[in-house]
């Protein structure tokens, strides 16, 4: 909701006995709270107020944070409480604080609010009387743009929050090369890098790394900062030289930023982690998945789990980076041909059975690489979006066989044409993933489960299962590429403005067809 007239247009003439107001970023007019109890989902504990609490968190690097449910007054996030939850405060970037434990504590103090508010007898607690567990909360202004400008000679670590607390939106404010930037997906580099803070003295991939005061940050996204002219975040060597900045005059550090793609064993299971930012995969990230997955099949393991370490699986292609190529429909259609590639080596993998570990959300290509492996299992709080209409694409990676081939033809069109996310029981319930993972133990659980398919008789019987396959990729891959040509080079379902309404961000619905966001 942006505005008091969005909020009276979404409540209107309806009969509600409750109007429940998570994410809210404006405030509630005093007839809507007035004639209704709206109940508020502010992230920040008992005693906290403002509009950036988490941020201001973030910043601070808080140990300890919450989630309040409160009824909505006339004063912002100060009516009485219905519910309270608080949890460690992770270092992390805030759209992953968002989508893990502050939505985990908003989903539980929602359910423990609407009951309490359903009760006549019940009724919220006001702030002065309720006890505060997290000390030294207050009400905190906006975090302005001076508040979000990083300064080089500071240190790592305190830079690295600040970037945090913008990551995903606004960003935080800097000079690079001479460029000002809005700085990203950021994480510690070396100590003591020898050099003034601020330089650009290395690059690795997509990302680069600048000194700071005591140590050095590398930096996978950027986002110029152009005033009133549109700009969208794309790869920060890319951005760099856009800007004119010699990028390839800088060292490139082969071992620099590892954390995206990593392999290790276990006995007979091999685990092949990744963690893209966003879930999105350009080009070079399915390039390098690829040759990961091929070391990891010729190794005398059984078993090979596929898992995300972050905050999503794989949302597909890489709008972004598409966007930022200088060839859009070019890019894309190799960033596709590349994805498809790491999706057939999964699907004739013929040495180990795969394991697809899913423990965050996943989006069309993404939800398709999972189905890929010929397990599928993932924790409760995962979001599935099979589809890719929203974007314009009819969709690649294998799709027409895979998704039919787990959930049937019929449930396989819904899926495509609806463009309904599915959690993770609604996918188990259609077959589209095989188990859901006990609550609080993922890791723990899937380490059991490749243990079990490994045992000699299990592992025969699901490569012996694996044999009988009997299907035609080339032909597959073939017919929807033909169809993703179309979509692509001839534009027929508004490709390149759905595209650029996600990357620039003016669409009002956004897509999860492909993310780098």
């Amino acid at each position: 909701m942006h505005c008091a007239t969005d909020i009276r247009a979404a409540v209107g003439s309806n009969g509600f006995d409750i109007v429940v107001c998570p994410y809210l970023t404006t405030k509630i007019p005093a007839d809507v709270h007035s004639k209704w109890t709206c109940i508020i989902v502010h992230p920040g504990p008992v005693g906290d107020r403002g509009p950036h609490s988490l941020d201001w968190a973030i910043r601070e690097r808080q140990p300890l944070w919450g989630v309040t449910a409160l009824t909505a007054v006339e004063e912002m996030d100060a009516g009485p409480i219905w519910s309270t939850r608080v949890f460690p405060l992770p270092a992390e970037r805030k759209s992953v604080v968002y989508n893990t434990v502050v939505a985990d504590a908003a989903i539980e103090c929602l359910l423990e609010a609407l009951d309490k508010a359903a009760d006549p007898a019940r009724s919220p607690i006001p702030q002065g009387e309720a006890p505060r567990p997290v000390a030294h909360t207050r009400t905190r202004p906006a975090m302005r743009r001076n508040d979000r400008a990083i300064c080089w000679s500071d240190d790592a670590e305190e830079i690295l929050s600040l970037v945090h607390a913008g990551d995903g939106s606004p960003g935080a404010g800097a000079i690079i090369g001479g460029a000002p930037v809005l700085v990203y997906d950021a994480f510690l580099g070396q100590v003591d890098p020898q050099a003034p803070p601020g330089a650009v003295i290395g690059r690795s991939d997509h990302a680069v790394e600048v000194a700071c005061g005591d140590a050095s940050l590398w930096i996978g996204r950027l986002q110029p900062r152009t005033g009133d002219r549109p700009s969208c975040k794309g790869p920060a060597v890319r951005v760099l030289a856009a800007a004119g900045f010699p990028v390839r005059a800088i060292p490139c550090e082969r071992t620099g930023p590892c954390r995206e793609i990593r392999y290790r064993r276990e006995g007979d299971v091999g685990y092949l982690e990744f963690d893209f930012y966003n879930g999105a995969m350009d080009t070079a990230r399915c390039d390098r998945l690829l040759a990961a997955f091929t070391h990891a099949a010729v190794q005398d393991t059984k078993v090979l789990v596929l898992a995300n370490t972050g905050p999503y699986f794989s949302n597909g292609i890489d709008l972004n980076a598409v966007e930022w190529s200088g060839d859009p429909e070019g890019e894309t259609w190799r960033n596709l041909l590349a994805i498809n590639n790491v999706c057939r080596a999964i699907l004739t993998c013929s040495t180990q059975v795969t394991v697809a570990a899913v423990s965050g959300n996943a989006g069309a290509g993404g939800v398709v690489l999972a189905s890929s492996a010929d397990l599928v299992v993932a924790t409760e709080a995962v979001v599935f979006n099979p589809h890719y209409r929203t974007i314009g694409l009819s969709g690649s990676e294998f799709h027409t066989y895979t998704l039919p081939r787990r959930v049937g033809s019929a449930s396989a069109r819904r899926l495509l044409n609806e463009c309904q996310p599915l959690d993770a029981a609604g996918a188990l319930d259609l077959g589209m993933i095989d188990a859901v993972a006990p609550s609080g133990r993922f890791g723990e659980w899937v380490a059991e489960l490749a243990g079990e398919c490994a045992h000699p008789a299990r592992w025969a019987a699901i490569m012996a299962a694996k044999r009988t396959r009997s299907i035609d990729l080339n032909s597959v891959e073939a017919a929807e590429l033909r169809r993703m040509a179309q979509d692509i080079f001839l534009d027929r379902n508004e490709f390149r403005r759905k595209r650029q309404e996600f990357v620039y961000k003016k669409s009002q619905r956004p897509s999860t067809a492909a993310t780098g966001s």
